[in-house]
């Protein structure tokens, strides 16, 4: 029985485990964001944790024990540099996982585990129903920026597809108007 086992086997040995999760941490740090199968994310995400807050208390010997555990030092100085400063005055969940749909080769529930932004992405009520209320005017306000950028591109756009054809008229107006019409050679001559 694995009564009080807590973590998530994986198919895998604990040494191939262990290496596995330390470079989903690592590629977490660097990329602020993984997709990867539901179970990997939910085995990934204490070790995080664990990561960042190391990274919070910052001294020496922290940095020392995060690289024994993820045995990548740029990962850990991106980890004590950039990502703990943002998350000092969390005590904890820096991470969030969303769930996606199933993947197509073997059915396997797919998942991306990434930083909670500390800027205002993160909202703090579990009611659901007002998470998405307040997200609504927010992706409303995008929808409208990316509208308003699309359309001064098309304007631009079919701005510069009449100015050649605006300049190829000019020019044929004034070859017309260098040629001397048809009644004035004569005159002149």
């Amino acid at each position: 029985m694995r009564h009080l086992k807590r973590n998530a086997k994986l198919g895998r040995k604990g040494a191939h485990r262990n290496a596995m999760l330390a470079n989903m941490v690592c590629s977490l740090i660097k990329h602020k964001r993984v997709t990867t199968t539901l179970a990997k994310a939910k085995a990934v995400r204490p070790v995080v944790e664990k990561m960042v807050t190391l990274g919070k208390k910052g001294s020496i010997h922290h940095r020392r024990l995060a690289v024994s555990r993820l045995h990548q030092e740029d990962a850990v100085q991106i980890l004590f540099n950039e990502i703990a400063p943002q998350h000092q005055d969390r005590a904890g969940g820096y991470t969030r996982i969303i769930k996606l749909m199933d993947r197509r080769g073997d059915a396997a529930q797919m998942a991306i585990i990434e930083f909670v932004e500390e800027g205002g992405a993160a909202v703090a009520s579990t009611d659901d129903s007002s998470a998405k209320a307040e997200a609504a005017p927010a992706a409303a306000e995008e929808s409208a920026k990316v509208e308003e950028t699309a359309s001064e591109e098309e304007t631009k756009a079919e701005a510069s597809e009449e100015a050649p054809a605006a300049e190829a008229d000019a020019e044929s107006n004034e070859e017309a108007s260098d040629a001397p019409a048809e009644g004035e050679d004569k005159k002149e001559s």
